[in-house]
């Protein structure tokens, strides 16, 4: 049957999705609409259902982010991708340690940087390994264009692209560090473990108090990571969420895209998320996540 046909693909076509468009939202509302194109077609007449469902769920990937790139433009603050917890094994896809560092949180920020047809094709090639002639005939290309779309998206990415030079263990127990640090309120042991030039991103989407500017170096950032955690930075922005008191308030490491953060609750529902940027054992970026809307999938 057709619908069956379908699932048996869906979680691939998900995950294409949500890497060249940055929510799950739209990934899913993309999927959707490609159930509907292939409830339409005579299956029957699909040589490759993999192959096809891939072509039309990358077609509608990049016509949706020409329309979304407009409304980004104008969010409040910074634009950070909506969060999603572990990530899940795709069918098909050899590589899971690609497929998971494809959705961290740094990468997709620069995949913002990209052109939808650029994103699109650095998405396909370097996160399901298709060949240049499968991509060429995704986006409607010749093989050779193709190859060249990933040329200059690959190094716009590579020169952008933060380099993690420690392992996953490592870089929990630097995020556990930190979360001891802002919440003990030690001022020196946050420092020591911030690059001088670190640089903090918040997104709350105008919808709760979060930095609507990039707050850049070591001693600016870390003041503010004390004052967000102090007891009266807790209240006000418990207050902005429009939720109770702090007693249910707890902070974890959990994972996050693919890697360790920092996971603020209350009463067992995230409401805030810090992913950290480490390089030569220092932090270099602070993403704070903390829009309603960007949590609802963790």
């Amino acid at each position: 049957m057709a619908i069956e046909r379908f699932e048996e693909h869906r979680d691939l076509l998900t995950a294409v999705a949500y890497r060249v468009l940055g929510t799950v939202t739209d990934a899913e509302d993309v999927v959707q609409e490609a159930w509907l194109r292939w409830s339409g077609v005579d299956t029957a007449e699909v040589e490759d259902d993999r192959a096809y469902l891939i072509r039309v769920t990358t077609r509608l990937s990049i016509d949706r982010l020409r329309r979304v790139k407009a409304q980004r433009e104008s969010y409040v603050g910074p634009w950070l991708p909506e969060l999603v917890g572990a990530v899940p094994d795709v069918p098909d896809v050899a590589e899971h340690a690609e497929l998971t560092a494809s959705v961290e949180l740094a990468l997709l920020v620069v995949l913002e940087t990209l052109s939808p047809l650029e994103r699109a094709v650095f998405v396909l090639r370097e996160a399901f390994a298709l060949s240049y002639a499968e991509i060429g005939e995704i986006i409607g290309r010749t093989d050779a264009t193709a190859r060249q779309l990933a040329r200059r998206a690959k190094q716009h990415v590579r020169e952008r692209r933060p380099r993690f030079e420690v392992d996953r263990a490592e870089r929990r127990r630097l995020t556990e560090r930190f979360v001891g640090a802002a919440s003990d309120g030690d001022l020196d042991a946050l420092t020591a473990m911030l690059a001088h030039d670190v640089s903090l991103v918040g997104d709350g989407g105008g919808k709760v108090k979060a930095p609507v500017r990039v707050i850049t170096g070591c001693e600016k950032v870390a003041r503010f990571l004390l004052s967000a955690a102090s007891a009266r930075g807790v209240r006000r922005f418990l207050e902005s969420l429009g939720t109770g008191p702090a007693a249910d308030l707890e902070t974890a490491v959990a994972e996050v895209n693919g890697a360790p953060a920092a996971v603020v609750t209350v009463g067992g529902r995230p409401v805030s998320v810090f992913s950290l940027v480490i390089h030569d054992g220092l932090i270099q970026t602070v993403f704070l996540v903390a829009n309603p809307e960007k949590m609802s999938r963790l």
